[in-house]
C-alpha cells in the first residue's frame, strides 16, 4: 500500500499486486473524495487505464487543481461511504 496522492479534496492509495488475494491479483487503487466522504476501489482493466492516464497526466507536470479535476471524473462511481473505526 502506497499513498501516491493527497490533496485537500482527494487521496489515492496504490495497492501492489498480491497473488493471494483475487481482488489484488493485478493491484489496484483506492480513490477517496474527502469532502464527499466516499471512496472507490478500482482494479483490473479500469486500474490499468487509470494508471496510464495518471502517467500521461504526470508527464505534463499538472497542478493540484488539474489532478483533482482528473480525479473528479470518478466521483459518480464513488458509492462506498468512508467510515472511521
Amino acid at each position: 500500500m502506497n499513498l501516491i496522492y493527497n490533496s485537500d479534496q482527494y487521496s489515492v492509495v496504490e495497492f501492489g499486486a498480491d497473488q493471494a488475494r483475487e481482488a489484488l491479483r493485478f493491484g489496484g487503487y483506492e480513490i477517496m473524495d474527502k469532502s464527499g466522504r466516499r471512496e472507490i476501489f478500482i482494479n483490473g482493466a479500469l486500474a490499468e487505464s487509470f494508471r496510464q492516464h495518471v502517467q500521461d497526466l504526470i508527464a505534463q507536470e499538472p497542478s493540484m487543481e488539474e489532478i483533482d479535476d482528473f480525479l473528479g471524473n470518478f466521483d459518480e462511481m464513488m458509492h462506498q461511504p468512508v467510515r472511521l473505526h
